[in-house]
């Protein structure tokens, strides 16, 4: 995924909605509650519980529907051999994850995004390249994210293959194809670059782990989340989060709150604004890119963690909604299932 396209005019960022006095965040529990009068409740169902049911070929299969109205749980269903207990793969909503964890190091003092990043083989033109760059997807680097052809992809190469043991320094090791910051380029070694950053600033994997776990997991409630590491103590953060279904709907809301839970910041200030921020354009799916967030550009000002087959977390700040999607959809019934997405979340506009 590359873009070589113009932005199309960027809709304002709509306000992160203030949580309702009555809800707190779900740190133990959720507050559960139904469908807001007014709303289709009808067609919310055909929408979620409904496909659930089904499984319709054409969407894919269905494992896990979340939706989160003004911070209560409404609609909550299961597909086959899952239940609320079932951890399920984060695939790229792991890359939203690890952003937030580079804002903790940057409310901390430990990281300057505006600074190059500190990787040691980078001695020629790719020193120029900035942690900015990195969340941005703008590094400049050789890559193909292709998911089907094991011959010349990258990504498959280093998740499964020769760059399995060390994946950020599998990515780093590849050569500079662009000035930083000019071309936009979706790359899960960006991600692991990145991570293998994060890892240095901490001190390694056990720091990392801790990190994880005590600054972002355990503030959420998000006490299912399994984080997955590389041989070198890298937190693969291209991909390998396992969490429930209710702990992805968690981390979510944390980000349409502003990184904010029950009145205490865990975020810089303005880093969800960040995130959320369009700075390229994938023409092939119709979607945005922010600082390793995807931006739907829509009326809602929805933005969401993507990952394969259809795994998603999004944010409607317009709505005050999360929704969360965990299944397996191959690429080519994508459009399919992405239209039936965006049908859910309008049903939420009064």
């Amino acid at each position: 995924m590359t873009a070589a396209v113009p932005l199309p005019d960027p809709t304002p960022l709509s306000a992160l909605p203030a949580p309702p006095n009555d809800v707190g965040f779900p740190v133990t529990e959720w507050s559960v509650g139904a469908v807001a009068d007014g709303l289709d409740n009808e067609r919310i169902e055909a929408l979620t519980e409904g496909i659930v049911t089904d499984q319709p070929e054409a969407l894919g299969q269905t494992l896990a529907m979340l939706v989160v109205h003004r911070g209560q749980l409404v609609v909550e269903a299961y597909g086959p051999g899952t239940t609320a207990e079932t951890t399920l793969i984060s695939w790229s909503m792991a890359k939203s994850m690890l952003q937030s964890v580079v804002g903790m190091l940057v409310l901390d003092g430990r990281m300057d995004i505006n600074a190059p990043a500190a990787v040691g083989e980078w001695d020629d033109e790719r020193s120029a390249i900035t942690v900015r760059d990195l969340l941005r997807m703008r590094a400049g680097l050789r890559w193909n994210e292709d998911y089907v052809d094991g011959d010349t992809s990258h990504v498959i190469d280093m998740l499964f293959g020769g760059g399995a043991a060390d994946m950020g320094a599998y990515a780093a090791a590849l050569p500079a194809e662009h000035v930083p910051g000019d071309v936009w380029q979706y790359s899960s070694g960006t991600s692991n670059i990145l991570s293998r950053i994060v890892r240095n600033v901490l001190g390694g994997q056990a720091a990392y782990e801790s990190y994880l776990r005590h600054r972002l997991f355990e503030p959420l409630g998000m006490t299912s989340a399994e984080p997955k590491f590389d041989d070198a103590g890298t937190f693969v953060g291209s991909s390998y989060v396992y969490a429930t279904a209710h702990d992805f709907a968690r981390y979510g809301l944390f980000n349409l709150r502003d990184g904010v839970v029950n009145g205490r910041s865990l975020l810089p200030v303005g880093w969800v604004d960040q995130a959320r921020t369009m700075h390229a354009w994938d023409a092939e799916d119709e979607q945005g890119y922010g600082e390793h967030w995807w931006v739907a550009n829509d009326r809602f000002g929805t933005f969401f963690c993507n990952g394969y087959e259809g795994q998603r977390i999004a944010c409607v700040p317009a709505l005050d909604l999360v929704v969360v999607r965990l299944g397996k959809t191959p690429a080519e019934l994508g459009p399919a299932w992405r239209e039936r997405f965006s049908a859910l979340i309008s049903c939420f506009e009064f």
